[in-house]
């Protein structure tokens, strides 16, 4: 009886060994890296692609600009588009553009947004010390 325990003991211990070793190695480091070249690759090319193809969504259409936009509701807004030297009034709503007016004088550029002046803008102590004489 104890012989047939030693026996099947050693029997389990090469076939524990083997477990894994019919299991096909990883790509490695070197695999690992030329594939994510290739990936990258494929996405740089599509992307070139894509901005090359007529109708791609990355350019601005040529002498046509949004000069202002407003919101009317929840679907529905106000757009002034410059179109050459024509400013058109559009309504655009879900499915539908429709001309409303075509502007006689041509709206005022908006002025360029600025950084703010941080230099003069008040010290952090200052407000602390007005908002803690407030609050007593």
């Amino acid at each position: 009886m104890i012989l047939a325990v030693a026996t099947a003991g050693a029997a389990a211990a090469p076939a524990a060994a083997r477990v894994g070793a019919h299991a096909p190695a990883g790509p490695g480091l070197i695999g690992g890296f030329f594939a994510l070249v290739l990936v990258l690759g494929l996405i740089l090319g599509l992307a070139w692609l894509l901005k090359r193809m007529p109708g791609g969504g990355f350019r601005q259409a040529e002498g046509l600009r949004i000069v202002a936009s407003l919101q009317l509701g929840a679907k529905e807004r106000a757009v002034v588009v410059q179109v050459g030297d024509e400013q058109l009034l559009l309504g655009v709503g879900p499915g539908t553009v429709s001309a409303l007016h075509r502007l006689a004088q041509p709206l005022p550029e908006a002025p360029a947004p600025q950084m703010p002046q941080f230099k003069k803008l008040p010290e952090f102590s200052q407000l602390l010390a007005q908002r803690l004489r407030k609050g007593s």
